[in-house]
């Protein structure tokens, strides 16, 4: 039974944890160089606002599209070489990128983001839950923390080395393409494309190598199909997952985080740039979204659940999050840029929060809510995309309304959201 295996686990949790540690710094390192391409893109393909953030949609969209099938490779791999297939996949997906960098086609770029997605859709459908799983319930936020801090600390990373590979003088190409004939314009352009081939190699290597890994490795298998007495109690008569409320509206919560969090992340550049600051400079703002993200984590390690819980720490995350909106509405220049960046704080213990109360008590339903939690990543697709259009109908800075109602509604769900439907089977 799965209770009965997670309590026989602490002697073997290290080495799985390290493991998946890994994985999850994978996670960070590609999904958080969006943050660069967007910018990046949006010069190299000449894109307008609301073009460049089809980066962010093309790369979380799969979520959404790929993560009932994602459920389905895990069904029929296991979590383990599950995760092995979407090492894979992403290694396929950043393979297209050196076609898509050779003839400056932005298509290319989207459908490389897409294939990198649906990897990412197989490892998050079987990490999250795996996770949460291997060890007791009340400390899973705290062990999500943990892999959250690698994941950031590779999002922290990974802009600074793409942007010094992409990015490099970029504020002076723009100058001087303006003064550039049509023809110097395409070749500058064309060697401007080129830049992203090393780096997109480089991780190929890493991923195959990493799934090879996974593969051949000792990770356990956690047995999700059996629940124990009281789950099982809990869960009697019922049929299919929508038949659990909490779930459903953590779903909601889950898309509307994501979306925040990929916001604060990956706009952060372009922002800057629109408060007159270099991109130069401007290239650095993401690193700051993220280690601000890193400070949070550390903070729900030490914290969670020895002096407040996991629900606790989402209320407040949402307060917090709320209070930097507004000021990063009525305030200017590197100030407002500090406050998009300290929404990493705020959103920092909100996935980690997320997935524990949003899985509590599914027992043999949790690799089916697995998936759908992982399909809500696409608020990660379909939010920044609202907020590019925002931008070029408003501006920049107005366009950053768009967090309020989504704090707001975190709010509810940390307060009364996650309770719905329990009180019924009690």
């Amino acid at each position: 039974m799965a209770t009965t295996q997670t309590q026989a686990l602490p002697r073997q949790i290290i080495s799985p944890v390290a493991i998946i540690a890994a994985l999850f710094f994978i996670f960070g390192f590609v999904t958080w160089m969006n943050s660069i391409l967007i910018p990046y893109l949006k010069i190299a393909c000449q894109l307008n606002n609301f073009e460049s953030y089809f980066v962010a949609f093309a790369f979380y969209i799969a979520y959404l599209v790929m993560a009932v099938p994602a459920s389905a490779v895990l069904k029929k791999f296991g979590f383990k070489n599950g995760m092995a297939v979407g090492l894979i996949i992403m290694a396929i997906g950043a393979l297209v990128f050196i076609p898509a960098a050779l003839t400056r086609t932005y298509v290319y770029f989207l459908a490389g983001l897409f294939i990198q997605g649906t990897g990412l859709a197989v490892l998050q459908t079987a990490s999250n839950p795996y996770i949460t799983i291997l060890g007791p319930a009340e400390s899973a936020a705290k062990r999500i923390s943990i892999m959250g801090i690698c994941n950031k600390l590779a999002g922290a990373i990974a802009p600074i080395i793409l942007g010094a590979v992409a990015l490099k003088d970029v504020d002076g190409l723009l100058i001087r393409l303006k003064t550039m004939s049509s023809l110097e314009r395409v070749e500058e352009l064309n060697n401007l494309a080129t830049r992203v081939i090393v780096p997109y190699l480089v991780i190929v290597i890493v991923l195959l190598l990493l799934a090879l890994f996974i593969y051949f490795s000792s990770l356990p298998e956690i047995d999700t199909e059996h629940e124990d007495e009281s789950v099982l109690l809990s869960n009697s008569g019922k049929t299919r997952i929508t038949q659990f409320p909490h779930l459903i509206l953590g779903v909601i919560t889950l898309f509307l985080y994501v979306g925040a969090e990929v916001l604060a992340g990956d706009s952060i550049v372009s922002y800057g740039y629109s408060q007159h600051i270099s991109l130069n400079t401007a290239k650095f703002f993401s690193t700051c979204t993220l280690c601000s993200m890193i400070i949070g984590y550390i903070i729900g390690i030490i914290c969670i659940p020895r002096y407040f819980t996991q629900q606790k720490a989402l209320v407040w995350s949402a307060i917090l999050g709320a209070i930097l909106t507004v000021l990063a509405l009525t305030t200017s220049g590197y100030v407002s840029v500090l406050c998009i960046a300290l929404l990493g704080l705020a959103n920092s213990l909100m996935w980690p929060a997320l997935w524990p109360l949003a899985l509590a008590g599914l027992g043999r339903f949790t690799k089916i809510a697995s998936s759908l939690l992982v399909m809500g990543i696409a608020g990660g697709a379909l939010i920044p995309l609202l907020f590019g259009r925002l931008v070029d109908v408003f501006s920049n800075q107005m366009a950053y309304i768009i967090l309020l109602p989504i704090y707001l509604f975190i709010l509810y769900y940390s307060i009364a959201g996650y309770k719905a439907g329990k009180l019924k089977v009690q």
